[in-house]
C-alpha cells in the first residue's frame, strides 16, 4: 500500500475543472480581487476530459477509491457531465462527488446523475437573503441555492450542505441552519473559517471553534458523537440525540485532523497539491502531454505521495511565525 512519510494512504482525490466561478464569496474569491479583468486559465490551459480520466485511473491503481469534481464552479465547465460518465466506468473507482454552489443544479442535477454523480455538497452560508448576498458577492437569493438542493434530491442525489462559520458575520445563522436542515434529508456541515490562500484577509480572531459550534447547537438540540465512516473523514459526526438526522463540524484549525489526512488535489491546470494549504504544486500537465508512458506516470504519483510530509494545520502557527509572506494556492484554483 502506497503511504507518505507519515503513513497515511492515498485514497481521496479531488479535481478542479474549472477555476472560474458564478459566485465571490468573501472567503475565497472577494470581488475586489477577481473583477471583470482577472486573468482566469484559458480553455487550452485545462487538463481535457480524456487527461483527467488517464490520470484518474492511475491514481486508482494507487489506492484512490473517491474523487470530488470541484472548481471554482464545477458546473461552469462545459459539459462536465460527460467526465462523470468517463470516470464512473473506472474499476476500483467507489465514489464519484461534486461540490458546487448549486445556482445550476436546476439544470444539471438530472443528467449528473444519470451520468453516474453519487451526490454532491452545496455550500450555503446563511439563510438570511440579505446577508447571504453580501457573502456570496453576487446579492444571489438563499431561494436560488434551495431550488438547486431540491433539484438535486428530486434527481435522487444526496445532498450535504456546507456553511463556512465567520465570526461577526453569521454566526448567529448556525442555530437557524441547524433548525431548518434538521427536518430535511440534508445533511448539515458547520466548517470553520480556514485561512486558505493570502486574498481572503484570514484572522485567527474570525474563527469560530468548532467547540463553540458544537456547544451552540448541542444546548438547544443535544447531540451525541458518531464515529468516522472511514480513514481520512474530515467532519467530526454528531447525531440530534432521539433520531437518524446527521450533522458535522470540520476543524482544521482549532482540532486539526492532519495525521489522518488521505487526499490530494489537481488543479484544472494540472497540478498536483498535495495539501490544502499548499504554496507550490507539481506539474502533471506537461508531463502527461510530453508524451510519457502510463508507467512513467505512476512512477511520478508515487514519488509525490511517498516524499509527502504536509501537515500545516498542525505546524500552522511556527509556519506563520517562520515564513512571512508566505503564500499559500488559492481555494478557488485547487477547489478547497
Amino acid at each position: 500500500m502506497l503511504t507518505d512519510q507519515l503513513r497515511r494512504p492515498l485514497r481521496d482525490l479531488r479535481i478542479s475543472v474549472i477555476d472560474r466561478c458564478n459566485f465571490r464569496c468573501r472567503y475565497c474569491m472577494p470581488k475586489e480581487i477577481f473583477g471583470p479583468d482577472f486573468p482566469f486559465l484559458p480553455q487550452d490551459q485545462l487538463l481535457t476530459f480524456d487527461e483527467l480520466k488517464r490520470l484518474v485511473q492511475l491514481f486508482v491503481k494507487l489506492g484512490v477509491q473517491k474523487i470530488r469534481i470541484t472548481g471554482g464552479e464545477p458546473l461552469l465547465r462545459k459539459d462536465v457531465s460527460k467526465l462523470v460518465f468517463m470516470l464512473r466506468d473506472i474499476d476500483g473507482l467507489k465514489d464519484i462527488a461534486m461540490s458546487t454552489n448549486g445556482v445550476l443544479l436546476p439544470k444539471y442535477a438530472r443528467q449528473l446523475k444519470e451520468s453516474g454523480l453519487d451526490r454532491v455538497s452545496v455550500s450555503l452560508d446563511s439563510l438570511d437573503d440579505e446577508k447571504f448576498g453580501f457573502m456570496n458577492g453576487r446579492g444571489t437569493k438563499v431561494k436560488t441555492v434551495l431550488n438547486g438542493i431540491k433539484a438535486a434530491q428530486d434527481a435522487g442525489l444526496p445532498v450535504k450542505v456546507n456553511m463556512v462559520v465567520q465570526k461577526g458575520i453569521n454566526e448567529q445563522d448556525i442555530l437557524p441552519l441547524a433548525r431548518y436542515f434538521r427536518k430535511t434529508d440534508c445533511i448539515l456541515r458547520f466548517i470553520e473559517y480556514m485561512d486558505v490562500g493570502n486574498v481572503n484577509g484570514w484572522k485567527m480572531d474570525n474563527v469560530v471553534s468548532k467547540k463553540k459550534i458544537f456547544d451552540m447547537i448541542n444546548q438547544e438540540m443535544p447531540l451525541e458523537a458518531l464515529e468516522p465512516n472511514y480513514r481520512g473523514e474530515v467532519a467530526s459526526r454528531f447525531l440530534y440525540k432521539g433520531t437518524n438526522k446527521e450533522i458535522g463540524i470540520i476543524s482544521s484549525v482549532t482540532d486539526t485532523f492532519c495525521s489522518n489526512c488521505t487526499r490530494a488535489r489537481l488543479s484544472a491546470d494540472g497540478k498536483l497539491y498535495t495539501c490544502l494549504f499548499a504554496a507550490k504544486g507539481n506539474d502533471l500537465k506537461a508531463y502527461l502531454r510530453s508524451g510519457v508512458t502510463d508507467s512513467m506516470i505512476l512512477e511520478r504519483l508515487k514519488n509525490i505521495w511517498s516524499l509527502r510530509r504536509d501537515r500545516y494545520s498542525e505546524e500552522r502557527q511556527q509556519l506563520i511565525k517562520d515564513h512571512q509572506g508566505y503564500k499559500k494556492i488559492e481555494m478557488s484554483y485547487i477547489g478547497g
